[in-house]
């Protein structure tokens, strides 16, 4: 365990009020939500396409019943809870110190766990809406069932989450670059920094307390003013203030 980090993440947020979080998959993976390109993830696993193929827009316009085959076995992950770091975020944001939770993950489990500023980079497989009207259908539509599901109007429902080939949302693009221009502390944690646009919001940072923390190197180590190769919920749960 890394003590002399922890203290001196723990000192820089006693002392700030301007704390912005971006996290990507190894957030949740202690919540057991596999990361797509770890050892055991998605992307080892054996399927008739690979996954970044079947989880991209073309893919689900040409078949969207093998798509939702592999969503609902292996997207859809029903009874996970969030973990101690996603708790301690929401911590963080109840006593003023965190401003906003800037995640990649489409799992909803920063709001599960009481935050209540969250970017949404990548949607949430927790919203849905029809892909011809627009009208929004509640998660039971695509998560459960059998089959493609279909709106009144005869479209097919999808989930609100940013397939490969589509770009991110602008305007939650725009707040984020704006919560990580303007923090004084930036955590990036569970990420590996290594997928973009999303990656490429470290940039904005213009403070001096650029903190890493991850398993594994990312290709910003060298940038940072703190690094911690420690799992993240380790770290968080050391966080007291």
């Amino acid at each position: 365990m890394d003590i002399q980090g922890i203290k001196t993440l723990n000192d820089w947020i006693r002392d700030s009020d301007n704390v912005v979080f971006f996290g990507g998959a190894g957030v949740s993976t202690e919540s057991g939500i596999p990361d797509f390109r770890s050892v055991d993830g998605l992307y080892h696993q054996k399927w008739s396409y690979p996954p970044e193929e079947i989880l991209s827009h073309s893919f689900f316009e040409r078949d969207p019943a093998e798509y939702y085959r592999f969503h609902r076995e292996k997207l859809v992950l029903d009874g996970v809870q969030p973990n101690r770091a996603h708790r301690k975020l929401a911590e963080l944001e109840e006593a003023g110190k965190l401003r906003a939770v800037i995640t990649q993950n489409i799992d909803g489990l920063h709001q599960a766990a009481g935050s209540k500023k969250v970017l949404e980079l990548h949607g949430s497989i927790l919203r849905a809406y029809c892909s011809r009207c627009r009208k929004p259908w509640p998660e039971e539509a695509i998560n459960h069932g059998t089959g493609i599901p279909r709106c009144d109007c005869g479209g097919v429902i999808r989930p609100d989450i940013v397939l490969y080939e589509e770009p991110l949302d602008q305007d939650i693009m725009e707040e984020a670059v704006r919560y990580i221009r303007n923090a004084e502390i930036l955590i990036i944690g569970g990420t590996s920094l290594n997928v973009y646009p999303a990656a490429g919001l470290i940039r904005y940072y213009r403070g001096n307390k650029l903190v890493l923390v991850n398993l594994s190197e990312t290709p910003y180590d060298s940038y940072a003013n703190l690094v911690i190769h420690e799992k993240i919920g380790e770290v968080f749960s050391q966080i007291t203030v």
